[in-house]
């Protein structure tokens, strides 16, 4: 599984209530409301992208070639087959031992003692050579196990229609593995009956007034506030008269200004590299070069990697 930085998320509700208390005298006149808030919310966090959306996880358990997806899914970012193979059984290396005892005396063959056949009257009084009364035996087990092993691997995309759940932001995107799957109506297919899927997704998360969470970053809010701010004004300029135009156009174009340049701060905090993307450019940095090395075996044709011929 990839590594990610995990936001905490918030209600946006301190957003909105800075952006009412900031313009109440526009709210006041009912010159504009909060009606559109969600709306400018869901545009600024697409316009970022799923790096602005809760990373959650689920295990689903396919059935007849599906499985119902999460009610707050919004797009695939892994989706791992994990299976357990059955391998052929094998001998246990450890042994058990057992024993049984009878009394029951079974002569295959005439017992001879001295060149002479044994008889019954010599084994009462104790011929060396004849059978024993008591027959021990003792019986080793080994017993047989089944070996079986894990297989996990991600899942191919199987369909175009499953581009807009799972982009370039998804692990699976270039998988090659045999399985593939789709996203339709709501429920994860395979190509595969049976089996056991672990998603990582992307989640739509509420607070109690049905308001998207967002991330608890700094950037994000300010970007989230000025774009409402500017949507605000915007709308004040479309249902204005000719004499008070001018003014809310002015003010219109700063507080764009002001949406544009959080967005570039709000985008660059959402692209930041990963540890596990550092370690990734770091591998990929000192092994770009490494197709174009002739082998080293032959120190006349060869070139070391010292340098030296």
């Amino acid at each position: 599984m990839s590594a990610y930085y995990q936001y905490n998320f918030i209600s946006p509700e301190s957003t909105f209530a800075i952006i009412q208390e900031e313009f109440k005298s526009y709210f006041d006149t009912g010159a504009i409301d909060n009606l559109m808030f969600n709306t400018y919310l869901d545009k600024c966090l697409r316009k970022l992208g799923k790096s602005s959306y809760v990373i959650s996880n689920e295990i689903l358990y396919i059935d007849n070639f599906e499985a119902r997806l999460p009610d707050n899914f919004h797009a695939v970012r892994e989706a791992w087959l994990c299976t357990d193979v059955s391998g052929f059984p094998y001998q246990s290396a450890n042994s058990f031992y057992s024993q049984a005892n009878s009394q029951t005396t079974i002569q295959v063959s005439p017992v001879i003692s001295n060149g002479v056949p044994c008889t019954n009257n010599q084994c009462t009084t104790g011929c060396p050579e004849c059978m024993p009364e008591l027959i021990q035996a003792v019986y080793k087990t080994n017993n047989e196990l089944n070996r079986t092993f894990k297989k996990q691997y991600l899942l191919t995309p199987g369909n175009i229609s499953v581009k807009q759940h799972c982009d370039l932001d998804c692990a699976n995107y270039g998988a090659s593995g045999p399985d593939s799957f789709d996203i339709r109506d709501n429920k994860f297919v395979t190509n595969f009956r049976n089996g056991t899927v672990y998603l990582i997704f992307y989640a739509n998360e509420y607070d109690e007034q049905q308001n998207q969470l967002i991330p608890d970053n700094y950037r994000i809010r300010e970007y989230i506030e000025a774009f409402i701010k500017f949507k605000m004004f915007e709308t004040l300029t479309n249902q204005t008269n000719d004499e008070t135009f001018q003014q809310l156009q002015q003010k219109m174009v700063y507080y764009k200004q002001q949406a544009d340049e959080a967005f570039i701060m709000a985008d660059l905090e959402t692209k930041k590299q990963t540890v596990y993307q550092k370690q990734r450019a770091i591998k990929s940095q000192l092994n770009k070069f490494q197709m174009y090395e002739l082998p080293n075996s032959n120190p006349r044709w060869g070139w070391r990697r010292n340098g030296r011929y």
